[in-house]
């Protein structure tokens, strides 16, 4: 919880989900703080977010339906600005995060996939919702084109959508990302899109 979720008892503040990847998975919390986003938290003075980074069971894939019920949980439990609810994830993450989006358009204001790609087939769902995503170019684990696609078919559809491509980086952009301050300001520049 941000550091002022006590002392600012009327505030609504923005959501983000963190989605960790594959080698994360199991029952071990301290693990999804091995890559990415939530291995930093503990370290910053001021984080402008509440966060939740859910763990995934052994063996098991990131699930939309199962995700969605998460996020109206957190809703009841805290106090969440509907307007303002993104979702990141790296890896099986990033799949994870396409596809939480692709099946839920309507509850994000912004999404980052990180090093997972997506089929295109269902891009046109998102052309409401801005993305950057972010692929290393000499990835041998999800190749750069899944993003590729993904971004293009996204912007075919009339969407927003960029790819932030880290040159000679493999699998691991995930470092590079978690350590740009732009993204979050990026994220929070965005407020959900409610169709009229």
């Amino acid at each position: 919880l941000p550091e002022a979720y006590v002392s600012e008892p009327a505030r609504r503040w923005p959501l983000l989900l963190f989605l960790h990847g594959s080698g994360e998975r199991g029952d071990d919390l301290e693990r999804v703080k091995v890559h990415g986003l939530p291995g930093r938290l503990d370290a910053l003075d001021e984080f402008p977010f509440v966060v939740v980074s859910p763990q995934c069971p052994d063996g098991e894939r990131w699930q939309a339906d199962a995700l969605a019920a998460l996020l109206d949980e957190v809703a009841r439990r805290f106090r969440i600005d509907p307007d303002r609810v993104y979702v990141t994830g790296l890896s099986m993450g990033g799949r994870g995060t396409w596809d939480l989006a692709m099946s839920y358009p309507e509850r994000f204001a912004a999404i980052a996939p990180v090093c997972g790609g997506a089929l295109p087939d269902r891009a046109c769902r998102l052309k409401n919702v801005p993305v950057r995503a972010f692929h290393g170019a000499a990835d041998n684990v999800v190749p750069l084109a899944e993003s590729e696609t993904v971004v293009k078919a996204v912007k075919r559809c009339g969407g927003t959508a960029e790819l932030v491509v880290y040159p000679g980086v493999g699998h691991d952009s995930w470092t590079a990302t978690s350590a740009d301050p732009s993204l979050l300001e990026w994220l929070l520049s965005h407020r959900r899109h409610r169709a009229p």
